[in-house]
């Protein structure tokens, strides 16, 4: 699982078929921008979770389905400059 904060919604019109009406976020992956699946419903700003491989396809519905990286969760409080480990 990674760690990512959502940058932006990407718009895509064409797509292929097995695609369907997904939505697409561009997230941010360290300094890297990558694209994900949003199976969560998130907003730019969220810091979420997500899989990546097989996890990623049956995670945005199908083992079908063609994706390689998938919002699973919104973190409700992450502060990635803090280097302490909290716990509950």
């Amino acid at each position: 699982m990674l760690i990512c904060k959502v940058v932006k919604p990407l718009v895509s019109t064409n797509r292929i078929a097995g695609f369907e009406h997904k939505h697409l976020q561009v997230v941010l992956d360290g300094s890297s921008n990558k694209v994900a699946v949003d199976a969560v419903g998130c907003k730019p700003g969220d810091w979420v979770i997500c899989v990546g491989s097989s996890a990623a396809r049956e995670a945005a519905g199908s083992k079908s389905y063609p994706s390689d990286l998938t919002i699973v969760g919104i973190i409700d409080h992450w502060d990635p400059n803090s280097n302490q480990s909290q716990r509950s």
